[in-house]
């Protein structure tokens, strides 16, 4: 049974939320926006596809995090106005289906820069002078046993790399400037050869061949899927350094497993895997210099606050009849069920 606040108690309903699922502690947040706007949160048990369809039949509105809102979910959802995604990135909902059906999808596209380009260039400077590695050699009584002979770059002089330069990738570029380091940029949207937020746009290729770190802030879509193979490891500077605190389907794990086993790759820092959670027996875990956290890069109580509240404060725009801030499917305008 699911548990109702005593704040909701005292609200008269009109709405309904499915909540998907959530990280964090409490839904205060969501609570305060919303309830005193007449609109009840549901919380699913779980996040498993039968359990949002059966939850989903007469809900106004879904806020999801990392469940999956598939077109089943979507299609058992007739009153459904908005799908409001805690979060950036929107490939774990069926966003086809959503605009067929009339239903707004929307995000929080910058709730979370600071934290990301904190973990992501964090992870660049514990990789680079081997922090955990030689923290657990010494640890297991082995100081006087930690090789020098690994490679470790001066940051002042190295060549930062940068695949996908949005919001994320500029703040690392602004944070990684006083260390001294030159930035090299790659996005697609971004003509080469331009200079951008103290960046030089390159090809994917330069990014590959001429950086001692590259930082991955992409979306997952059908064209990224897979982007750094065993191919791109191999065109990679020996010894060279690869994070991705964006999407686990980015990175084909195998094949950084090997050149991390060959040397090749000097080390790898990734906040995302595919699938999370990830086996046990995980390949990435027998390599020496791998940093992994669970998908925790945009954490910080600032920006869980933020998130939350403008999660539910875009549902409520919605339900309300007007255009959310962050509309991902502007193909819905002209047909929403929410009457934009």
């Amino acid at each position: 049974m699911l548990a109702v606040s005593s704040a909701a108690m005292t609200h008269h309903f009109t709405k309904k939320v499915l909540i998907t699922d959530y990280v964090w502690p409490t839904l205060d947040p969501e609570r305060v926006v919303l309830e005193a706007a007449g609109v009840q949160l549901v919380v699913a048990p779980d996040g498993r596809e039968d359990t949002l369809a059966t939850l989903a039949v007469d809900v106004d509105a879904l806020m999801f995090c990392f469940a999956r809102v598939t077109g089943k979910v979507l299609r058992a959802a007739p009153k459904c106005k908005v799908a409001s995604r805690y979060g950036i990135g929107v490939d774990n909902i069926d966003i086809p289906v959503a605009t067929e059906l009339g239903i707004a999808v929307t995000n929080v596209p910058d709730y979370c820069i600071d934290e990301v380009s904190d973990h992501a260039l964090g992870m660049v400077l514990a990789l680079d002078r081997r922090l955990g590695q030689h923290d657990r050699a010494v640890k297991s009584g082995n100081w006087t046993k930690v090789r020098l002979n690994q490679p470790m770059h001066r940051t002042r002089g190295a060549t930062l790399g940068i695949v996908g330069f949005g919001r994320i990738g500029r703040s690392i570029a602004a944070k990684a400037a006083p260390f001294g380091m030159r930035v090299l940029a790659y996005d697609p949207l971004l003509k080469i050869g331009d200079s951008v937020a103290g960046a030089e746009v390159v090809s994917f290729d330069r990014v590959l061949a001429e950086s001692d770190f590259v930082t991955v802030h992409v979306p997952l879509t059908a064209q990224t899927s897979g982007l750094f193979g065993a191919r791109e490891f191999a065109r990679m500077k020996r010894g060279s350094i690869i994070v991705n605190c964006a999407r686990g389907g980015l990175v084909d794990e195998n094949a950084l497993a090997d050149a991390l086993a060959s040397g090749h790759i000097g080390g790898a820092g990734l906040d995302v895997l595919d699938p999370a959670p990830p086996p046990a027996d995980h390949p990435l875990f027998q390599q020496e210099n791998v940093i992994i956290t669970p998908h925790t890069a945009f954490f910080s109580q600032a920006s869980t606050h933020e998130l939350e509240t403008r999660t539910a404060k875009e549902v409520l725009r919605v339900l309300s009849g007007q255009k959310p801030e962050n509309l991902i499917n502007p193909q819905v305008l002209g047909k929403s069920r929410a009457g934009f």
